[in-house]
């Protein structure tokens, strides 16, 4: 393989990787905690875009369990924005493992 035809492909591939976290900034996934009355939503990029609690799970006198659900709605959206992101770079990749 010559080193010209080897930097063309780099060059396709970045333009790819590119594109494909473009594509991902504009996708998201929601997690929900608490039988869907607590959602967290992220992008592709990992950042938390979304927050909604429904007002039946707030209970002032127990904050703490209050805490934990959205901890665990905010973990399994970002947790899932994070394969959701792995998975669409390993198409671009071919799965080399490039980072992101």
């Amino acid at each position: 393989m010559n080193l010209q035809k080897l930097m063309k492909q780099a060059q396709a591939m970045q333009a790819n990787m590119a594109n494909a976290q473009a594509r991902l900034a504009e996708q998201t996934y929601t997690a929900e905690a608490a039988g869907g009355k607590i959602k967290a939503t992220a992008d592709g990029t990992g950042m938390l875009t979304a927050l909604t609690i429904d007002p039946a799970v707030v209970d002032p006198d127990d904050a703490e369990f209050l805490t934990s659900l959205v901890l665990k709605a905010v973990q399994g959206a970002i947790e899932g924005a994070r394969k959701m992101a792995d998975a669409e770079m390993r198409k671009v990749t071919g799965g080399l493992g490039f980072p992101m």
